[in-house]
């Protein structure tokens, strides 16, 4: 029995040695991998190429700016910086730089998206992010903002972004309570919105009531609407309303067309 308690004792002490051994070989296995990211700041691309790939990394050119201080093609930042331990294999991202700026910021305020592209890529500039906005007051496809501004002296990239104005949605309105009012009321500021007005009175049997006196279309009181209040409709819609007539004992149709306000 002691025999045997011994054996089974010197089994687990052989067992907890191989995993202790094996724990540190994995430790220094991993951090034998680790390098010291070197410092590329300054660097011809192929040089900071040739440099980081002795040391089992890699160089990952990301963006371009300009620099008064660092000569053209040369390296003008890095991630990570230099010092840093990572495992062989990482990438190092890098800028390079572009030397003093030389090109002029254009004023592409005005223009339509593809003809500032062209005018951009002809300055050796390129077009960065194009934001979409809804502009009533622009047409549509047309640069409205611009950064940096036109003539910029101190610019960092050679990006520029604009704002450029999208489709031009239809306008829509709430729809107003008319019940109970005279026609007369209502008629100009219908027009002004730039609706179309049909005016209906179903009791009228000749139909169209074209010789109705105006002053009695004007009195024409309003009982009912289409579309109902609270709607929203387009700029430009029909709107019916059906009358009835005090002044006079036959009902009248008749129809008003507007063209939309300028």
């Amino acid at each position: 029995m002691k025999t045997f308690l011994r054996f089974v004792l010197l089994a687990l002490i052989l067992v907890s040695v191989a995993m202790v051994s094996a724990l540190t070989a994995m430790r220094f296995a991993i951090h034998g991998r680790e390098v010291a990211v070197p410092k590329l700041i300054g660097l011809s691309q192929a040089s900071a190429e040739q440099q980081a790939n002795a040391d089992g990394l890699i160089v990952d050119v990301e963006n371009h700016f300009y620099s008064a201080d660092i000569a053209e093609g040369r390296v003008i930042s890095q991630s990570p910086a230099p010092g840093s331990l990572v495992r062989r294999g990482w990438k190092v991202r890098v800028a390079e730089s572009l030397g003093p700026q030389k090109a002029e910021v254009p004023d592409l305020v005005g223009q339509s998206a593809r003809a500032a592209e062209i005018n951009v890529r002809q300055r050796g500039l390129e077009v960065g992010s194009v934001a979409v906005a809804d502009l009533p007051d622009a047409a549509q496809d047309e640069i409205v903002a611009q950064s940096p501004p036109p003539n910029s002296g101190m610019v960092e990239s050679p990006k520029i972004s604009v704002l450029v104005a999208g489709e031009e949605k239809d306008q829509q309105f709430l729809m107003p309570d008319f019940v109970g009012k005279r026609v007369g009321e209502v008629r100009k500021e219908i027009e002004d919105a730039g609706f179309t007005l049909s005016v209906r009175d179903p009791g009228f049997i000749g139909g169209v009531g074209q010789n109705m006196p105006n002053m009695s279309k004007d009195d024409a009181e309003i009982v009912k609407q289409i579309p109902s209040p609270g709607q929203r409709i387009k700029a430009g819609s029909d709107i019916t309303v059906e009358v009835s007539h005090p002044m006079v004992p036959l009902a009248a149709t008749f129809q008003m067309t507007t063209k939309p306000k300028r």
